[in-house]
């Protein structure tokens, strides 16, 4: 069974939990910056490994060190589900254990 979009005031309530995190649209992102480009494709494999395991994949934007990750439920119409908050808060999880992580 797919996830449930929610709502937008349960997605900004939520989303004040996830440090980084904004709404872009009818998803979510977040920006991150790497000391250099092989800490970001280094944070890309980590997230990569999560995404598998969870079977919840982010759209992912890399430039030079600078990645961005989006998130939204393509089964529920594109819109934000519980699973794309839970995939959020691995992916800052990732991000602390970078070096200098912001």
């Amino acid at each position: 069974m797919a996830d449930e979009p929610l709502d937008k005031e349960t997605v900004d309530r939520l989303l004040g939990k996830l440090d980084g995190w904004d709404r872009a649209g009818d998803a979510i992102r977040r920006t991150y910056q790497a000391e250099d480009f092989p800490g970001a494709i280094h944070l890309v494999n980590v997230v990569a490994v999560l995404a598998e395991q969870a079977r919840h994949h982010p759209d992912i934007d890399i430039r030079w060190r600078t990645v961005t990750f989006t998130l939204s439920t393509h089964d529920a119409g594109g819109k934000v589900t519980i699973s794309d908050l839970e995939m959020a808060a691995q992916i800052n999880a990732a991000i602390m254990t970078q070096p200098a992580a912001r």
